[in-house]
């Protein structure tokens, strides 16, 4: 039997949890796991907690609910809390955490698909589905051109860890982790915004296995007024009424620098060569060795030891980034 908890934060979402309920109902579950709903309510003012405790009362999965009287006015601090309250559900043994928002809906297989991802790593992002997402194009095209460039670098980078079918985006709305894990990483970090890419990277640094997985979908709202300053709402505003050349994003061309780096120093710290990872990064072996010293893995060690392209990470606007990338990828496959 696998313990599994849903951590969600919720701030005045009496208009979305009933589908984010509904969901959570259709999910689908052999009934022999462990399934906590975690329902942390974050200084509410709506109807949110009466629409909460109705759920708890007639779902067929445990539900935990704590209320925050005053808003923690922090993403982070609100997720982690939320995170805090599975971990108590789970209690002192191994389980997992999974988190999502009060605004989004886990597909049916959603639970299925991260227990499935989670067999084989420590940490899941999940995919994120914007409703109504083909009305902002640019949006669209902006996701599109980094899911390819995830996928370029599982071509130049391959772990044995990573999806079939990889995505770039971070959303603390579809993460899925081990609960020693979290636990190891101290949880989300207390940041207005950014708190889940910032969880992701340091799992990432810290040497866990860290899988894309676009088999466990989640849809959420694509309001352009959101709870996060910095967050997906005060991005797809920014975006609106914008042009392809007016965006920037990382160069491709620097990604890819990367990217083989990270494949080299990854082999050779297999090898057990850490002269070849130095000449890689055009670094001493001494300052090589005492990185790897502090490394438990090949993948912290790749992590950590690349630094930016020579130049630094570049941006260009997005209608240049996806013509060098159709150059770079067809490149690639000629090979």
């Amino acid at each position: 039997m696998i313990a599994i908890a849903i951590c969600i934060p919720v701030q005045n979402e009496e208009e979305e949890l009933p589908k984010l309920f509904d969901a959570l109902d259709a999910l689908g579950w052999n009934g022999r796991d462990s399934l906590n709903i975690c329902l942390m309510l974050d200084g509410c003012v709506d109807a949110s907690a009466d629409i909460a405790l109705a759920y708890q009362g007639r779902s067929k999965h445990r539900v935990t609910i704590k209320q925050e009287e005053r808003p923690s006015g922090n993403v982070g601090i609100a997720r982690h809390r939320a995170m805090k309250l599975g971990l108590r559900a789970l209690g002192i043994g191994e389980g997992l955490l999974l988190s999502t928002d009060a605004d989004s809906t886990p597909g049916s297989d959603w639970l299925s698909a991260m227990l499935n991802a989670l067999h084989r790593a420590d940490v899941v992002v999940g995919k994120i589905v914007r409703v109504e997402g083909s009305a902002n194009l640019l949006q669209n095209r902006v996701e599109a051109y980094y899911d390819r460039m995830a996928v370029l670098r599982r071509r130049l980078d391959p772990v044995p860890w990573e999806a079939a079918s990889v995505h770039h985006h971070v959303g603390g709305a579809n993460i899925g982790i081990r609960a020693e894990v979290y636990r190891s990483l101290g949880g989300f970090a207390p940041l207005p915004n950014g708190e889940d890419a910032r969880l992701i990277d340091d799992a990432a640094r810290a040497g866990f296995r860290v899988r894309r997985d676009a088999a466990c979908i989640v849809h959420t709202s694509a309001r352009h007024v959101g709870r996060a300053s910095g967050g997906l709402a005060d991005v797809l505003r920014a975006l609106k009424g914008a042009e392809a050349e007016t965006i920037q994003v990382a160069h491709p061309g620097d990604m890819v620098w990367q990217y083989r780096r990270q494949a080299e120093v990854r082999a050779a710290h297999a090898l057990d060569r850490l002269d070849l990872a130095a000449a890689v990064v055009g670094l001493t072996h001494d300052h090589v060795r005492g990185v790897a010293r502090d490394c438990p893995n090949a993948e912290a060690f790749a992590m950590r030891i690349v630094p930016e392209p020579p130049g630094g990470m570049r941006t260009v606007s997005l209608a240049v980034a996806e013509r060098e990338l159709d150059f770079l990828t067809g490149c690639e496959r000629a090979i």
